[in-house]
């Protein structure tokens, strides 16, 4: 068996390791390290911990969280339409035109039953 195939593998491994782990490292050493009640403290979503850990959060964050995933998710789906514009013609336009009303409706949908009012 040859090892020499084996050696870009293995510098790639050792690359990788290296580009993680060297700068954190890096950081530990060289950073400030000047603690206070301000920087240890818990920060959760926003706003101040006055509660236990097991304190139940309102469901219109989730539902906000879930509605940001899901309209930054389907505009990615632009991108490649974007870069292959002049390959799809027509019909991909009139696609994407369909695509961004349904999009556009659900977000009218959305903001018209209040589910972005954060209060």
């Amino acid at each position: 068996m040859n090892l020499d195939q084996y050696l870009p593998v293995l510098l790639f491994i050792l690359v990788g390791i290296g580009v993680g782990i060297i700068p954190q490292v890096l950081g530990y050493i060289l950073g400030p390290n000047r603690p206070d009640p301000a920087k240890n403290s818990p920060y959760e979503c926003g706003f101040e911990a006055f509660e236990n850990a097991r304190m139940k959060f309102d469901v219109r964050y989730y539902l906000i969280a879930i509605l940001f995933i899901l309209f930054d998710l389907e505009i990615a789906f632009l991108f490649p339409w974007a870069v292959a514009l002049h390959e799809v013609g027509m019909t991909g336009f009139v696609a994407v035109v369909i695509f961004l009303t349904v999009l556009v409706v659900g977000f009218a949908y959305e903001w018209k039953k209040g589910a972005l009012d954060w209060e």
